[in-house]
């Protein structure tokens, strides 16, 4: 196997998560719809308002690697939900699908052997997709993490889930 190989699969594991975190997709598993817009004790936002802004931000570093005339929300009010806003189980949805929507896009450019992830994009020389593609990678996983945590605290997962039910007595 090649380098630039095992660099593009090595950026679709990141990608994807695993490895020595948890998947956006464990994360998100069975979460209960009735907790979507709480908010754990300190915290301004709610697990919708994490999901909603790493959609944000993955579909701003689309737009930014496709399009040219793309401009980017202002910072920081374009990337996240306003503090109070909320959402129901369609919201909850559509925001998971429109961000494994633009993963998937990411994933496409990772592995088309047409793409040189190492060339500078056309309207922006000083960024490459290869940076981007690290950057998308490293928010998802920084947020799912947090997501994570924040579902631990909420109590949020499913009774008797021996890694994560607070009520488990039990590791593993």
């Amino acid at each position: 196997m090649s380098k630039k190989d095992v660099v593009r699969q090595e950026l679709l594991a990141l990608l994807r998560g695993g490895n020595a975190h948890m998947t956006f997709e464990e994360a998100i598993e069975d979460f209960p719809m009735s907790r979507i817009n709480d908010k754990a004790p300190h915290m301004h936002y709610s697990p919708w308002h994490i999901i909603e802004h790493m959609r944000r931000v993955q579909w701003d570093i689309v737009a930014f690697t496709q399009d040219p005339d793309h401009i980017s929300p202002e910072w920081p009010q374009g990337y996240f939900p306003a503090p109070m806003e909320k959402t129901d189980e369609a919201g909850w949805r559509k925001t998971i699908r429109l961000f494994r929507a633009d993963r998937r896009t990411l994933e496409k450019m990772v592995t088309s052997s047409e793409i040189d992830l190492f060339a500078p994009i056309a309207h922006a020389k000083e960024y490459t997709l290869y940076r981007e593609i690290l950057l998308a990678a490293d928010h998802n996983a920084y947020h799912t993490g947090e997501l994570a945590f924040m579902r631990q605290v909420l109590q949020a997962w499913p009774a008797g889930n021996a890694l994560y039910d607070a009520d488990s007595t039990s590791v593993g």
